[in-house]
C-alpha cells in the first residue's frame, strides 16, 4: 500500500477508490473517451470551427484583417506591419503587430501579436497575478539556430498596387506576395504559388475585450430545463461566449484570467494531395481529412499532451506529445510548415479536388489540401519551409529547433524492460539467463517498483537492497542500467526531495499562488516547474553519484508521465490556470511542459561526477520540437494486439520525418499478454525501430524472449542478432541524422520522392542511406509479405540473394515465421559486424564485413561512421567516417576519408582502431566475369612495401535459379581506418564486367 499525506482525507478517499479500480484491472478495448475532450467541447475549438462553418457558407464573407499600408517597413530581410482587425459595434479598430522575416535558410516565418496584451494594457480577473502578454516564450525552449536573417532579401522593385512582394531564398528563387486588403500571403518558389495563408479568410485572432458582467436574474420556475436552449439562442443573435472566461470539463473549472484569446489561420497547399507530419497520432502516415465521408475523421487533429490510457487506432485523438510540423509532397516538390505555438492546438485537414479543363490538352486535374490550425492562446508563430525536396525541409527543419542527439552506441542496440523487475535478484537472473541462452541485449530497465514507496531517487530496502552490486554485475558484459524518475514529488513526510521542492519554492504552481498538489503514482504530489532555471539547477544536484546512492556510470534514466500526468486532474493532466515560472499559465505552455522537464534531466545526467562527461541517455514519454536534442521516445500504453503492431510503423515512420526519429514503439505491447506468434513477430518488427525495446505491464505474463521455448526463442534471437549484426549501419544513419536532420528509418516518399504510387505507403521502409528495405509482418498467419518497389534497380533478399526488380510494383516474398523480410537495393555498400556478442560493448574492437550490392550499372557506395560511442570527444575529431566505392569501370573497391582536417583527437583514437580490420567483402550481384577468379589485388596506404600489395583468396559462387551471383574476398587484412583498394580486375587478359542478377 502507498503511504499518504496526512493533510488531506479526501484524498485517501479517492485514492481508495483508484486502488480498488486497479485491483480489478483487465485490459479494456479501447480508450475512455468521455475523460478526454471532442473539439465541441473545447470551446475555442468550437468557436472557430463554426466560424469556419460561417466563413465557407457565406458568399458575402470578407476577412475582417488588413494591413495598413502606412505602417510597412522593411529593412533586413524583415518586414514590419500593423495588421487592423474590425470588430462590431463600432469599436476601435485591434491593432496586431505583424513581421515577416525571411532567413538565411530559404525559410520564412510570420508572426502576429496583439498590441494591447504587448503593452500589458488588459485587465485580469479578480486578482490574477499571471502574464497579460500572450506567451512569446516558445521559440526559447523549441528554437536553436537557422534563425540568420537574410541580407539578401528584397522587396521588389515594381509596386503592385494592394501587394508588398519580397524576393529571398537562394538566387530570389522564393517569393512571397502579401496582399494588404483582405490579408492574406502566398508562398511562391520559382514563381509558382506553394503554400497559402488566410486564403479562405479564417484568420481568428481573439482580440482582448473586457467582460462584461451580467445582473443575476431571480430564477424562475422551469428555468433550468430552458439553460441550453437560451445558451443556443444567445449563440445565434452574436458570438458564443459562454466558454470566453471559464469552462467546465469532468468535473473541473478552468478560470481563464484573460478571456477569450485563441488563435486561428488557414493553411493551404496548392497541388497537394498528400500532408504528412503533426505526430503523435495513431494514424496513417499520409494524413486523412476530418470534416467527415467515409474512411475519414470527424474530428480534427489534437496536440495537447496526455495520458491516453489504451490509445485506440485509427484516430485524430491527442497522444502523449506534440510536433506540430506538417508537410506536404507531391512529385517534384516537398513544402512544409512549423506552427510554433505550445498550447492545446487542433488541426482540420480538407482536401479539395480541381477537375481538369476539358478545353486544355495534357493539363490533369488537381487536389489541394486545406487545413485550418486553431490554438487556445500564443502567438501566430509561423514558419513556412519551400524544400524543394524532403531532405531540405528535414534540414531546415533541423537547423530551427536542433538536429537528434548522436547517442551512446549502447543506446541504439536492445533494451529489456518491464514493470517490473522486482528485485535486484530477479534483474541479475534475467541477465544471466540472456546470457544462458545466449541472446544478446545492453540494457535492463526498472519501473516505479525499485523505489522505496515511490519516492524517486531511493531504493526499496527489501527488494533492491545492493543495486551497487546489481549494477556492477551488469557492468562485467558492458551491460546498462535505467531507471524511472518522474516529475511527481510524493508530498510526504520524512522525504528531504519534497523537503527541498517547498523549501525552495520550486513546484508549479495553483491560481492561488500557492504549490499546486495533485494525484499521481505515489499518492498526493507535487510537479517540480523545469520552466525554472532555479530547478534545473537543484535536479541537477539530485542525480550526483553520492546523493542518487547506488547509481553507476552505467545508470541512466527514463521519464515518463511528464504530459504531465494528473490522475485526478482535468483530462488526466494539470489544470490549464496553474502557474509557472515567470507568471505563465499551464495552458500557454502545457505541450512544451514535457521538454522542459526532458531537458532538466539531459543535463543533470552530464553532470553526475566532475571530469566523467558521457553523453547523457533518456527517454521521453512527452515531447515537442526540440526534445530530439535530448534523447529518446517512445509511443507509449500500447497493446499486444496485431493492430497496434501495424499501427507502430506509420507512427514512428511519422516521428522520424518530423524530426524526432529516435523513436519506437513497446515490443510485445504493453497492456495484454500476446501470442507467441505475435511477440515473435514483433520482435521481428521491432529490430527495425530506432529505439528498441521490449516492454510490459505489471499484470502480464513474463515474456523475455527465452520464456517462449522452441522455436520462437531461436526465432526472436535470430530477429536480435541481426539488429546487431547490422549496429554499424544503424550508428551510421544515427549520425547522418544529427548531421543532416535525415530520419533514420524512411518511408518510400523520402527516398523516391518522384514515385507517386508509393506516397502514402507506410508499412515498409528504408534504414537510412544503406538500401536495406524491410516489410514487417504484421498479420496473424501470413507467410508471405507484398514488397512495392518504386525503383528499377535489382533488389536482392538479405540472407539468400534471390532477386526482385520491377518498378511500380508489389512483389511476394516468402515470410514464414522464421523469415525476416529484407531487401537489400543495388548500388550500396552495407557495413555489418558478423560476429554475435552479449553486449554491443563487446563488439567495439570486432573485424567488419563489407557487403556490395551491385546496381545494374555494376556500381555501389557506401559509408560508415565510428566512434568512441561514449563521450563527446568526436566533436573534436575522434571518428572515423570512410566512404566504400565499388567502380564497375575500374572493378575495384576502395576506402576513402570522409572525415574533416585530422587533430590530435583523431590520431588517438586512430591508434585505438589500428587493429579493427575488414575481414570479408561479400559481392552481391557478382559480373559472371569473375567465376575463374581465385584472388584479388589488395592495397593498403600506409603499410610497409612489403605487404603493400598483396593477392588474397577470392571465392565465386555463381546464380542459381532467381539467386543472384556473389563472391567473397576473406580476409583482405585492411584497416578499416585507413585508406585502401580491393582490385577485382583480370589484369591477364580483361574481360566481361556485365551482370547476372
Amino acid at each position: 500500500m502507498l503511504s499518504r499525506s496526512s493533510s488531506s482525507p479526501r484524498w485517501t478517499g479517492f485514492f481508495l477508490v483508484f486502488l480498488s479500480l486497479c485491483s480489478l484491472f483487465v485490459p479494456a478495448v479501447s480508450v475512455k473517451h468521455e475523460n478526454f475532450k471532442t473539439c465541441a467541447q473545447s470551446g475555442f475549438c468550437k468557436r472557430n470551427r463554426q466560424f469556419a462553418d460561417d466563413v465557407t457558407s457565406s458568399s458575402a464573407w470578407t476577412s475582417p484583417y488588413n494591413i495598413d499600408p502606412a505602417t510597412i517597413s522593411f529593412s533586413k530581410g524583415q518586414l514590419n506591419a500593423v495588421v487592423l482587425k474590425t470588430v462590431k459595434d463600432g469599436e476601435d479598430k485591434v491593432r496586431l503587430p505583424l513581421t515577416v522575416t525571411f532567413l538565411e535558410s530559404g525559410t520564412a516565418r510570420v508572426t502576429l501579436d496583439e498590441e494591447k496584451r504587448q503593452k500589458g494594457d488588459i485587465q485580469l480577473r479578480g486578482d490574477s497575478k499571471v502574464r497579460k502578454e500572450r506567451y512569446n516564450e516558445a521559440s526559447q525552449w523549441a528554437l536553436v539556430g537557422g534563425l540568420e536573417v537574410s541580407e539578401g532579401a528584397a522587396l521588389s522593385e515594381k509596386a503592385e498596387d494592394g501587394f508588398t512582394k519580397v524576393f529571398y531564398g537562394e538566387g530570389g528563387k522564393h517569393q512571397a506576395l502579401i496582399r494588404h486588403s483582405p490579408f492574406s500571403i502566398d508562398f511562391q518558389r520559382d514563381g509558382e504559388t506553394q503554400v497559402k495563408f488566410n486564403d479562405r479568410g479564417l484568420l481568428n485572432l481573439e482580440h482582448w475585450r473586457a467582460k462584461k458582467e451580467k445582473p443575476v436574474e431571480e430564477k424562475k420556475e422551469g428555468e433550468e430545463e430552458n439553460k441550453e436552449e437560451k445558451k443556443e439562442e444567445e449563440a445565434e443573435k452574436g458570438e458564443d461566449e459562454s466558454t470566453w472566461w471559464d469552462e467546465t470539463f469532468g468535473g473541473n473549472t478552468d478560470t481563464k484570467p484573460r478571456g477569450p484569446e485563441a488563435v486561428a489561420l488557414d493553411i493551404s497547399f496548392p497541388g497537394y494531395e498528400h500532408v504528412f507530419g503533426i505526430p503523435e497520432h495513431a494514424t496513417s502516415l499520409s494524413l486523412k481529412t476530418t470534416r467527415g465521408g467515409e474512411g475519414n475523421y470527424n474530428e480534427p487533429y489534437r496536440l495537447y499532451n496526455a495520458d491516453v490510457f489504451e490509445y485506440e487506432m485509427d484516430s485524430p485523438m491527442t497522444l502523449y506529445g506534440a510536433i506540430p510540423l506538417m508537410q506536404a509532397h507531391r512529385k517534384g516538390s516537398t513544402v512544409g510548415v512549423f506552427w510554433l505555438n505550445a498550447a492545446e492546438t487542433w488541426v482540420d485537414v480538407t482536401k479539395s479536388k480541381t477537375s481538369a479543363n476539358p478545353l486544355s490538352l495534357g493539363t490533369k486535374s488537381r487536389t489541394d489540401t486545406e487545413t485550418h490550425w486553431i490554438s487556445e492562446s500564443g502567438l501566430l508563430d509561423v514558419f513556412v519551409f519551400l524544400g524543394p525536396t524532403p531532405q531540405d525541409l528535414n534540414r531546415q527543419y533541423g537547423e530551427l529547433t536542433g538536429f537528434t542527439q548522436l547517442p551512446q552506441s549502447f543506446a541504439i542496440a536492445y533494451h529489456q524492460c518491464r514493470w517490473n523487475y522486482v528485485s535486484d535478484d530477479d534483474v541479475k537472473d534475467v541477465d544471466r539467463k540472456f546470457d544462458k541462452f545466449n541472446i544478446p541485449y545492453d540494457v535492463i530497465w526498472l519501473d516505479i517498483e525499485y523505489t522505496h514507496e515511490k519516492k524517486y531517487f531511493t531504493w526499496d530496502p527489501l527488494t533492491f537492497i545492493n543495486p551497487t552490486k546489481m549494477g556492477k554485475q551488469l557492468e562485467k558484459s558492458i551491460r546498462k542500467l535505467v531507471v524511472i524518475i518522474d516529475p511527481h514529488i510524493k508530498n510526504t513526510d520524512s522525504y528531504p526531495v519534497i523537503d527541498e521542492l517547498k523549501k525552495k519554492d520550486l513546484a508549479v504552481k495553483n491560481k492561488e499562488g500557492n504549490q499546486y498538489e495533485g494525484w499521481c503514482w505515489p499518492g498526493s504530489s507535487m510537479w517540480i516547474d523545469c520552466f525554472n532555471p532555479a530547478a534545473i539547477t537543484w535536479w541537477k544536484t539530485l542525480f550526483k553519484y553520492d546523493s542518487f546512492k547506488g547509481t553507476l556510470s552505467n545508470t541512466f534514466i527514463w521519464n515518463d508521465m511528464n504530459e504531465p500526468s494528473v490522475f485526478n486532474g482535468p483530462e488526466t493532466t494539470m489544470p490549464k490556470d496553474n502557474v509557472h515560472f515567470g507568471g505563465w499559465e499551464h495552458r500557454d505552455v502545457h505541450n512544451i511542459n514535457g521538454m522542459t522537464f526532458h531537458n532538466a534531466t539531459y543535463q543533470a545526467l552530464l553532470e553526475r561526477k566532475k571530469g566523467e562527461v558521457r553523453r547523457p541517455f533518456a527517454l521521453t514519454r512527452s515531447f515537442y520540437s526540440g526534445s530530439q536534442r535530448v534523447g529518446a521516445m517512445w509511443t507509449g500504453d500500447n497493446l499486444a494486439e496485431w493492430s497496434h503492431l501495424e499501427a507502430s510503423l506509420p507512427m514512428v515512420l511519422n516521428q522520424g520525418i518530423s524530426g524526432f526519429p529516435f523513436a519506437g514503439a513497446d515490443v510485445g505491447g504493453f497492456f495484454g499478454n500476446p501470442s507467441k506468434e505475435l511477440l515473435t513477430r514483433w520482435y521481428q518488427a521491432g529490430i527495425y525501430y530506432p529505439f528498441f525495446r521490449g516492454h510490459a505491464h505489471i499484470d502480464t505474463r513474463r515474456r523475455e524472449p527465452y520464456i517462449a521455448g522452441s522455436p520462437y526463442t531461436e526465432i526472436m534471437t535470430q530477429a536480435l542478432r541481426l539488429r546487431y549484426q547490422l549496429l554499424p549501419a544503424w550508428y551510421t544513419a544515427f549520425h547522418e541524422a544529427a548531421t543532416t536532420g535525415a530520419p533514420i528509418i524512411r518511408p518510400n516518399y523520402w527516398v523516391h520522392p518522384e514515385d507517386e504510387a508509393g506516397f502514402a505507403i507506410d508499412d515498409q521502409l528504408y534504414i537510412g542511406s544503406t538500401g536495406l528495405l524491410a516489410k514487417p509482418v504484421t498479420k496473424e498467419g501470413a507467410d508471405s509479405v507484398s514488397v512495392y518497389l518504386a525503383d528499377s534497380q535489382p533488389y536482392y533478399d538479405y540472407f539468400d540473394f534471390t532477386t526482385y526488380q520491377g518498378a511500380g510494383h508489389h512483389h511476394t516474398v516468402p515470410a514464414p515465421l522464421e523469415k525476416i523480410p529484407l531487401l537489400m537495393q543495388g548500388g550500396h555498400v552495407i557495413p555489418r559486424r558478423d560476429r554475435p556478442r552479449r553486449s554491443s560493448g563487446l563488439m567495439k574492437f570486432d573485424p567488419f564485413t563489407l557487403v556490395v550490392v551491385l546496381d545494374s550499372a555494376g556500381n555501389a557506395n557506401g559509408t560508415l561512421y565510428l566512434d568512441d560511442g561514449e563521450t563527446f570527444e568526436y566533436e573534436q575529431g575522434a571518428f572515423i567516417h570512410r566512404r566504400f566505392s565499388f567502380s564497375a569501370k575500374h572493378a575495384s573497391l576502395t576506402s576513402t576519408n570522409l572525415g574533416g582536417r585530422a587533430t590530435t583527437k583523431t590520431d588517438k583514437y586512430l591508434k585505438t582502431m589500428a587493429n579493427v580490420r575488414v575481414e570479408k567483402v561479400i559481392v552481391v550481384g557478382a559480373p559472371s566475369a569473375w567465376q575463374h577468379k581465385t584472388s584479388v589485388t589488395v592495397m593498403e596506404e600506409g603499410a610497409k612495401e612489403s605487404a603493400r600489395r598483396k593477392q588474397v583468396d577470392f571465392e565465386f559462387f555463381p546464380a542459381d535459379g532467381k539467386k543472384a551471383a556473389w563472391a567473397v574476398v576473406r580476409d583482405p587484412r585492411v584497416a578499416i581506418g585507413k585508406g585502401w583498394k580491393i582490385d577485382f580486375s583480370d589484369k591477364s587478359g580483361g574481360g566481361d564486367h556485365g551482370h547476372q542478377h
